[in-house]
């Protein structure tokens, strides 16, 4: 019943709205694009009809032009598509305003996973002591990345946000006016951005939303769970930062670049207090209190504009003053303002987040190779030996007598020092090693540290091996324990707390060994990696290499965590979060305090509301491995298929995706020319599919291999493992979301592709029986039926896009058939590629 009345208000205040509000676009003066929004819905409806029709999108447009227009150069079509690929591109603008907009009225301050909801299950099951204890030991950490899934230029970010406010206003003039200044804004970066503009397009959310969010979070908390004992500690929500830290396949992130974001940070953070005390001050207006605040005030901007020295514990005095008269003389009027100021400053110090480092085990080894051969000349030893000789390194090695990535590598690690004491400890605290799958990655970082003058207690800093591939999952477990039992390692673990930081990567596990099989491989690696380290005294924590669809790791958040036995170690959610789920998930107040409570209750739950559907029994496990096996097994044969590279190159948009300016990093480790699999990154990888409507990674295998036990007349043991296990569960309909932005129909023209016919039906057969098993399974009528609002907003957001699919794959069969202007083309799909990666926050 509220599925459905949340339905219905869904469509009273999204969908209507963005009829209305789209209609505003027929009278604006955009340039030569007065007639779009009349001949739009012809394309659609020629797209709709077209492809269910089996038409090719080739016969599709130019039915269009041939119909609609009397257009009959090249030159005027090519035109005139530009023009639609505008036309949309804001029109997806306008409904992520309406829906953003529209979340306070389709959400309640109560809803199931919220810090009301948690508080009256604690209430009903006689549990709120064991909730408040847990609160005080458990943190959830979100780090914003860098990866590029979404780019607004900053010009359309401002125009995004003043426009939410306005439809949340209903001010019909603003919204117009808006709309016409939307029109006349570029949505293209002419350049790619670097590193730095990165960095400060995501500072502008920790200053304008994070600030006030977290904030108001943790008073939210302290205040629900209030009692004399309970106390709250401020590092219950962090954020973490990789933009000008994450320097994997990135040449543009340098030390300086790490120096200067780091700097930015500080600066902003700073800023936020200088502001935020202003109001402070005029309600703090009483002798003695004010000269303090004054003072405050004055350190700050000193501190901001003349970079002057300042750390949290400065700022928390001069507040421990103000507030020790403000009670003893002003009988704590206004206590509870100077409480909410002094609480964020404990919570984000002078860092405001924290820089990560993070670079790929292989340019490690690289650094340490010419290192070596430097101070070790002629001398051919194995990696081991190499790292343990540096170790002993007494000497501080002079970076200048190295160049290029060794030169670089030696002073980031050498500046971290300066950094920690600018920012603070937390203001960068831990090396990310990507691709790691042996021992040597994880001492080699250890080794930089010694090289560059690092005494041992010195190394402020936790070392995080991310395992990513199946080869490095399959190694955590070895590697792990061996590190765990080094005598130099074990001290330094030591020296660090005894907690370890392992970070596991969801998108490459995905594109690696296919959706059933890495997600089951990460949940046995996590239980692997808790038994060994509570077996070694170490307190783990797992950081997920998580993306917004669930075919890189992402989908129903919550539920995934929720899932999680008591086999898996639970001290804290870390995730990654970038692109479209900033914006879509946390990009505004109301969104990001309701999607922290989800991963703060999924953690809390847990471990103190038990439930035998968290964990899997025996029989379970076998079956879930079995099912995994066989997924993966399918997925392999996928992926060694002659055409698979081939098809990705030629039928979709993958070659495109570094020209579309909307990230500082290249689309694809490797130099040379030729396309290898392993050298695809992620987000190229899996756009690429969901560009082309067919998502294979978040499905491919799945269906198969539930299938092979029907046939097998073994479906009922699929059907008892949905019905007993959270985990098997969020695992089939985060799947099933995948599925439901797939549209095949776009591309049933391939099918009779002498080169690529064989290998497309492969594909949509695949897809035709996992989505057919998947609804048996769960007994839906249609995909995503347990979640209306999504699977509406999804079905909005496809219709907008088809037109704009249309003309992408009308360029690409253009370029590849050799016909016209073959850079115009090339120009389009590039241009309709940004369109649609904005347009799919919520892509699989």
């Amino acid at each position: 019943m509220i599925h459905e009345n949340r339905a219905e208000k869904f469509r009273q205040i999204v969908e209507n709205k963005f009829q209305i509000y789209n209609s505003l676009f027929m009278s604006l003066p955009y340039d030569k694009m007065t007639n779009i929004g009349m001949l739009l819905p012809f394309l659609y409806e020629e797209s709709k009809t077209g492809y269910e029709a089996g038409k090719t999108p080739e016969e599709i447009v130019e039915e269009f032009f041939t119909s609609h227009t009397d257009l009959k150069t090249e030159d005027q079509k090519l035109e005139l598509l530009f023009k639609i690929i505008q036309y949309i591109e804001r029109q997806v603008v306008l409904f992520d305003s309406i829906e953003d907009a529209a979340f306070p009225s389709l959400h309640s301050e109560n809803d199931n996973g919220t810090v009301g909801n948690m508080y009256e299950k604690a209430i009903n099951n006689h549990q709120l002591d064991k909730v408040r204890e847990k609160l005080e030991d458990f943190n959830v950490k979100v780090v914003f990345t860098a990866h590029p899934t979404q780019f607004y230029p900053n010009s359309v970010q401002k125009i995004i946000h003043d426009l939410r406010a306005a439809i949340t206003a209903d001010s019909i003039t603003q919204i117009d006016t808006l709309l016409q200044q939307l029109g006349k804004t570029p949505f293209v970066n002419k350049e790619k951005p670097t590193p730095i503009d990165e960095a400060l397009s995501i500072i502008t959310y920790l200053r304008f939303v994070y600030y006030e969010t977290v904030g108001d979070l943790f008073t939210k908390i302290k205040k629900t769970f209030n009692n004399e004992n309970f106390q709250l500690h401020e590092d219950i929500i962090q954020l973490g930062f990789w933009p000008g830290g994450d320097r994997d396949g990135n040449p543009f992130v340098t030390a300086e670049v790490t120096k200067k974001v780091a700097y930015e940070l500080r600066s902003a953070i700073l800023k936020s207090y200088y502001n935020h005390l202003k109001f402070v001050r005029r309600r703090l207006s009483f002798r003695d209190v004010s000269e303090i605040l004054k003072d405050l005030s004055e350190i700050l901007y000193d501190a901001i504009f003349k970079e002057n020295d300042i750390s949290s514990e400065q700022i928390l005095n001069k507040i421990d003053e103000a507030e020790d008269i403000l009670i003893k003389h002003h009988n704590g009027l206004f206590l509870d303002i100077l409480y909410s100021f002094k609480d964020r400053v404990k919570i984000f110090g002078t860092h405001f987040a924290t820089l990560d480092i993070r670079q790929d085990s292989r340019v490690h080894q690289q650094v340490i190779d010419e290192v070596y051969s430097k101070l070790f000349p002629n001398q051919e030893v194995d990696n081991k030996t190499k790292y343990s000789k540096l170790i002993e390194v007494s000497e501080k090695v002079n970076a200048d007598n190295f160049q290029d990535i060794v030169k670089d590598t030696l002073e980031t690690v050498s500046q971290i020092t300066e950094i920690q004491k600018q920012n603070g400890w937390r203001g960068m605290n831990r090396y990310i090693i990507s691709n790691s799958d042996d021992v040597k990655d994880v001492m080699n970082v250890y080794a930089f540290f010694k090289i560059c003058g690092y005494k041992e207690n010195d190394i402020k800093m936790d070392i995080v091996p991310l395992f990513e591939t199946m080869e490095g999952l399959a190694n955590a477990e070895s590697v792990m324990t061996a590190l765990y039992s080094h005598p130099i390692y074990k001290k330094h673990i030591g020296n660090r707390g005894n907690q370890q930081t392992i970070m596991l990567g969801f998108s490459d596990g995905t594109k690696d060994g296919g959706y059933l099989k890495a997600n089951w491989e990460i949940y046995k690696a996590k239980e692997v990696l808790t038994t060994i380290s509570e077996k070694n005294g170490i307190k783990v924590i797992f950081f997920d290499g998580r993306g917004g669809p669930p075919a890189r790791g992402g989908g129903k958040t919550h539920d995934f965590y929720a899932s999680q036995g008591k086999t898996i170690a639970n001290n804290k959610i870390e995730l990654t979060i970038q692109g479209q789920t900033i914006t879509s998930i946390f990009g505004n107040k109301e969104q990001a305090s309701f999607n922290f409570e989800q991963l703060l209750s999924a953690g809390v739950e847990n471990d103190v509301f038990k439930s035998s559907k968290k964990d899997l029994t025996e029989k379970e496990r076998i079956l879930i491995s079995e099912l995994a096996d066989s997924s993966f097994k399918k997925y392999s044969d996928l992926k060694a298929h002659q055409m698979f590279v081939p098809y990705l190159q030629e039928m979709s948009t993958l070659q495109y995706y570094g020209k579309t300016n909307i990230g500082s990093r290249p689309s694809k480790r490797g130099s040379g020319n030729e396309l290898k699999f392993e050298d695809l990154r992620a987000i190229p990888f899996v756009g690429s599919w969901a560009q082309l409507k067919q998502n294979v990674p978040g499905f491919f295998g799945f269906g198969f291999a539930m299938n092979k036990l029907k046939e097998n007349g073994r479906f009922n043991e699929i059907k008892e493992l949905y019905a007993g296990s959270d985990f098997f569960k969020t695992l089939v309909l985060n799947s099933m979301m995948s599925m439901n932005k797939t549209y095949f129909p776009l591309t049933y023209y391939i099918k009779n592709n002498p080169k690529f016919g064989e290998f497309w039906t492969i594909l949509f057969d695949e897809y035709q029986l996992s989505r057919d098993i998947m609804l048996e399974l769960t007994g839906f009528k249609m995909l995503q039926e347990e979640d209306p609002l999504s699977r509406k907003s999804v079905k909005i957001r496809e219709k907008i896009v088809l037109p704009l699919l249309s003309i992408q794959q009308y360029a690409l069969m253009k370029i590849q058939k050799g016909e016209g202007n073959k850079e115009a083309y090339e120009k389009l799909v590039t241009r309709s590629l940004f369109g649609n990666i904005n347009a799919s926050r919520n892509s699989a």
